[in-house]
């Protein structure tokens, strides 16, 4: 599997185990994860979006076809292994993951929310997670 992280500043709890749940699933061909433009900070907040892009395996099949409606033939085609809805599937029973927050044809999305407060400090931040895979 090809995972590309080049575009990923390495941040998020949620999305690093996500990653190494997603490098254990069989049909995915590659991966790579970038920093949303949506990620941002403020006074008791910080907001981290991360973006997945899945590549599935592929497996070559022969389909019979007619060639200008006549002639007899076989073509090679290939199909993806697994889907996103599989793969939302999949993901929704491992725990840790669960279900998806959103999810349609083209995306899947999580939100995970956690307080942080750090040592000596007597007011932490909420650190909200979105993590999209497409």
């Amino acid at each position: 599997m090809d995972v590309d992280t080049q575009a990923w500043s390495g941040e998020g709890d949620f999305t690093v185990r996500l990653l190494a749940i997603l490098e254990q699933i069989d049909g995915i061909a590659a991966l790579r994860v970038e920093d949303a433009p949506a990620s941002r900070s403020g006074t008791g907040y910080a907001f981290l979006a991360n973006e997945i892009f899945v590549r599935f395996a592929t497996q070559r099949t022969r389909r019979r076809v007619r060639r200008f409606g006549v002639l007899p033939g076989t073509r090679l085609v290939e199909t993806p292994r697994l889907t996103l809805a599989a793969l939302q599937s999949r993901l929704a029973g491992i725990e840790g993951i669960g279900p998806a927050d959103y999810m349609d044809d083209g995306m899947i999305q999580y939100l995970r929310t956690r307080q942080v407060v750090a040592p000596y400090q007597t007011r932490g931040y909420k650190l909200v997670e979105m993590v999209r895979l497409y």
